[in-house]
Parts: C-alpha cells; structure tokens; sequence
C-alpha cells in the first residue's frame, strides 16, 4: 500500500520542465512582473519515509506585463541530494549542509534562498538552478528557521536556529538590511523542542516553547518524525525586547498546544503583544494513549487544507486563535477566533510585525480572508477536487496594506493538473482575476513567495 504521503497529489514528479508562454485565462495584472516560487518535498527517488523529508523542489513562474512567461521546476541541489550526504557523520559532527532545502524560498539582500529548518539554506539563481549552502560568510553555525521574518521598517532579517543538545537548542540571530550575520545569541531553554515558526513586532521577537520534545529513540529507528507530545513539558511564550537582544527573555505560560505557523503579530497601544496563530490542540501524541516524549507519533490526519492531510501529524486540525500577552500583568489571553480547520497563514508582508487588518488561510478548497479587527471573513471556493495551497500576496501599489492580488497553486484532481490561480485579495467571491494553465501537475508543498523584480 502507498504510503499517504506518496500518493495523489502528494506523490511526486519525476521530471525538471522550463515551458514557455504559457495559456492563460482571464487578463494577469499588467503590474505583475517577477517570479511566483514555491517550495515542497519532492523525494528524488520517488521514496521517503515520512512527507516532511522529501527532497526540496522549487516551482516557479515567471510573469511579465500581463504575460505568462514561462514555468520550471527544479530541485535543489544538496550536499544530500547530489552526494547522498547525512546530517550527522560516524563521529557525531553535524554537517549543516546535508538538508532536504524543501520548505521554504525567501529573498533577503538580493539572494534567494531555499529553507528547511534542520539545515543551512541553499542560495538559487533567478532560473532556480542551485548555487550552494549559505551560511552568511562562515557567520552561521547552527541550522536556520524556514520562517525568517523580514522587518518592514529596518529591512533586517531575523530568524532563529534550533538543535538538540545544549547550547545550541535555541539560537536568535539577525541579519542586516545588507545581508550581513550581526547578531547570535543562545537562548535557555529546558529541552529540545521542535520549533518551526516565531513571531516578530517591531520592539519584540516571540518564541514558542511548545511541548513537542526530540526524542532520541525515535530518532535511532528512524523512519519518523524523532518529536512526540510530552504532557509534562507545559506550554509558553518568550518575549525578547528587540532593542536589548542580549537581555532576558521573559516568559508566559499558555495552554497546551502545538503551532506550527504563525500569521502575524503586533504590538498593541496598550502595552499588549497580539499573535495570530493557527493552533492545534496537540501534535504527536500515540493514539489512545497519555504519552510522554519517546512514545512516538500518530497517523496521518488532516488539518482543513490539502496540504497538510499526510504530514503525519496525529494533532487533527488547525483553527485560527488570538495571543494577548499582557507583560505588566504576566498573563496571556486566550481567544478562538475561527472553527474552520485551515493552515498556511499568509499577510501582505510589508506589514510583518505590523498590525496587519487581513489574513488568508488555506481551508480545504477554499481561501479564506479575516478581517483582524472584526472577526469577519469572505473566501474564493475554488470548488470540488480544486485544492489550493498558500496564497502569496502581491502588491498592487507601495501601499502597505493596500490592494493586490493573492497567487496560489491550484490542483484539480479531475485531470491531475495544477494552474497558477491569481485573485483579488479586496473581492475572493468573484471570479479569478486570471489562471495560468501549467503543463504539469504541481505537487502539494509548504511556501513561497512573490519575488516582484522591482524589489
């Protein structure tokens, strides 16, 4: 039997393609000239233990003043993929070069950069092809997030590194508007936990401290994610000051809970720091039992969005929740703001840190769009066995927060192919703005971006 995770539209392609002038229906926005590119596992031999270890390939398209250029996928070139290397050699040393690179693909300071957050980031070229791990001049020593965040403001990338033994479990670093490595410091925390994403706001940087623990007997057999649920490790928020980054972090219990993405979060003028997270109520945990870290991981289920069903993640669904982290009273308030199950939260990026008034969530075969401040939301159905992924947003204008358009890979499971769908993030019930018809399948993956060339 196929594994999950290997099957449908999660298996994946065999070939690299460059096709050229592709068919498009609707008009694309005259404004719209750069590359739309998204990251995935995409196993080379066809074969992989678990969805989240395939090896990282990158779909882009290419748009031009209301044309469809061209599209190509590539993989990308690891130390792994190319010579088969191992994250960790016979004598324990770990090689920060030898990731999958399948998780993400950002551009900080002209370089464009494919993450896992296991490893080092592989830097591409405009036409995808790999040019090789970068680890900022030598600067970098440990692994870095698939989620760095991107200061509108100060133009800094900030971004954190994770590991399993001291004192390296947890590292902040940033980056400069130029792409220089000017800031690292260790961060204490009780284990090895797996953190995927943080949060950023302009006088704060927020860590979670969730309780899925490494476990190093998962990690011998192999062959799974080496986490599981510890009901004794507790749940908690870190706030660090972004203006004293060597100083203390301070921390705020929460309820268990697990997140893998954070939508966005901000400082609010009553002192308050606000999260939106897409929160699960547990990950990992075996079925039927009350585990502690070493009991291993569940089945593949769900979370609203196509995506992410076969992750393997035994956590059920994601639903969209409110963090108020009150430093003066030390509290956090706790608030569910949505019931639909989704994942993959996008803003408009110039306002990361910001206090964003929308965010898109992928939710099943829809794209939904919240309206922060209400609560209120509108979505484009893209209708039966039609599953879209992320949704990037591209500015229409230089207006932070003005209008543009969300693009997204779409799969129709109909005829087993994708489109590059492009919508009005201001009207998701109407019609697609315009659809570019691609001439292969596109399988289901994690992240991308719109790199518009005038950036």
């Amino acid at each position: 039997m196929t594994a999950a995770h290997l099957a449908g539209n999660y298996a994946p392609v065999t070939e690299e393609l460059t096709a050229l002038d592709l068919t498009v229906t609707g008009a694309l926005p005259r404004e719209l000239t750069g590359w739309y590119l998204r990251n995935g596992p995409n196993p080379a031999d066809a074969a992989s233990a678990h969805w989240f270890f395939g090896d990282g390939m990158v779909h882009g398209v290419r748009l031009e003043g209301g044309r469809a250029v061209s599209y190509r996928n590539r993989w990308v070139r690891t130390t792994r993929f190319t010579d088969g290397a191992r994250p960790y050699d016979e004598q324990g040393r770990r090689d920060l070069t030898a990731g999958p690179a399948n998780t993400h693909v950002v551009r900080h300071a002209g370089r464009t950069l494919a993450l896992v957050e296991t490893a080092l980031p592989y830097e591409l070229t405009r036409d995808l092809d790999t040019v090789g791990p970068y680890d900022f001049d030598g600067r970098l020593g440990t692994a870095m997030t698939a989620h760095p965040k991107t200061c509108p403001t100060t133009g800094e990338l900030h971004f954190f590194g994770y590991g399993m033994v001291e004192p390296t479990r947890l590292t902040y670093h940033r980056a400069d508007a130029a792409g220089d490595l000017v800031l690292s410091r260790p961060v204490d925390v009780p284990a090895a936990t797996m953190l995927h994403d943080f949060a950023l706001t302009a006088r704060h940087v927020v860590f979670m401290d969730l309780p899925v623990v490494f476990d190093l007997e998962l990690a011998v057999r192999g062959g799974t994610m080496p986490y599981a649920w510890d009901d004794g490790h507790g749940a908690r928020l870190g706030l660090l000051r972004r203006d004293d980054p060597y100083g203390e972090v301070r921390w705020f219990d929460i309820d268990p809970c697990y997140v893998f993405h954070v939508l966005n979060a901000h400082d609010a003028p009553d002192g308050t720091v606000v999260l939106y997270v897409m929160r699960y109520q547990e990950m990992y945990r075996r079925t039927g039992e009350r585990t502690k870290a070493g009991s291993g991981t569940g089945s593949a289920s769900g979370s609203g969005s196509g995506a992410v069903a076969g992750s393997g993640a035994s956590g059920g669904r994601a639903v969209l929740w409110r963090w108020t982290v009150d430093p003066a009273s030390g509290t956090v308030r706790e608030e569910q703001i949505d019931d639909r199950a989704g994942e993959f939260p996008r803003i408009d990026d110039r306002l990361t840190g910001l206090d964003s008034p929308y965010g898109h969530v992928a939710c099943g075969s829809s794209l939904v769009r919240y309206d922060l401040a209400t609560g209120a939301s509108a979505a484009h159905d893209f209708g039966p066995g039609r599953t879209p992924g992320e949704a990037a947003f591209a500015p229409a204008d230089d207006t932070p927060g003005g209008p543009g358009w969300l693009l997204t890979y779409v799969h129709d499971a109909a005829i087993d192919r994708s489109d590059l769908v492009v919508l009005d993030a201001d009207d998701l019930g109407a019609p697609p703005v315009a659809t570019v018809h691609l001439p292969a399948r596109v399988p289901f993956g994690f992240h991308g971006n719109w790199l518009a060339d005038r950036e």
